[in-house]
């Protein structure tokens, strides 16, 4: 028992590299907010509740050297697959930023560390309550089936390919932006009518204050 210690070690390390690098880019885990110690050891309790199904797939390590490179390999890949969540999950901030726009409180901004910059109130209002949403429904439960269907596709001590991630972190990109427009839409289509409304009424009663009547209800 003893004389596997090292093995046992050695392969809970390669699982902790990629399961912690995924979970330091998901969406919530991710957040400056939470302090470091906490977020290492959220990584180390679920490596170490996953290392029983996975450590199986870690092949043995013979020498330090090729623990190294599997261990950065590992890191590699659980930030790559974990980014491409977080660049999902950027919609939510796309749809409150355009809310904020189009009601006018862009003014309104705090400091948002994850995004290194500040955010409109309505945005940082729109991520935490589709944070909150997510965690109530279960969608961190496919996040972890998602950590280990990942050693399905991406065995141990491979790289994803560049070229396919390059594709898929664009596409998922586009797919964001598409998705951050259409849970805005009502709103933009509102602003849209609102403010032809607004420019027809101008034309139509120059003499009325147009803007200060129309601007509360904007």
């Amino acid at each position: 028992m003893i004389d596997q210690l090292p093995a046992q070690l050695s392969g809970f390390v390669i699982v902790f590299a990629r399961l912690g690098a995924m979970l330091m880019m998901l969406p919530v885990f991710s957040d400056q907010a939470i302090p470091t110690q906490i977020r290492l050891m959220v990584a180390l309790g679920i490596s170490l509740a996953l290392y029983g199904m996975l450590g199986p797939q870690v092949p043995a390590v013979t020498n330090d050297a090729k623990l190294a490179a599997m261990a950065a390999a590992e890191l590699l890949t659980g930030l790559a697959l974990g980014t491409i969540v977080r660049i999902m999950f950027l919609a939510i901030t796309i749809a409150g930023s355009i809310i904020s726009l189009q009601t006018g409180l862009t003014s309104a901004v705090v400091p948002d560390a994850a995004l290194g910059g500040q955010l409109p109130v309505m945005a940082k209002l729109v991520s935490v309550t589709a944070a909150v949403v997510c965690f109530s429904i279960g969608i961190h439960h496919m996040w972890i089936a998602a950590m280990v269907n990942s050693y399905l596709v991406f065995p141990v001590g491979g790289l994803p390919p560049a070229a396919d991630f390059a594709q898929l972190a664009v596409a998922t990109t586009s797919r964001s932006m598409v998705l951050g427009i259409s849970l805005a839409a009502p709103l933009i289509i509102y602003g849209i009518v609102f403010n032809v409304a607004l420019g027809l009424s101008a034309r139509l009663a120059p003499t009325i204050q147009v803007f200060f009547i129309a601007q509360p209800l904007n």
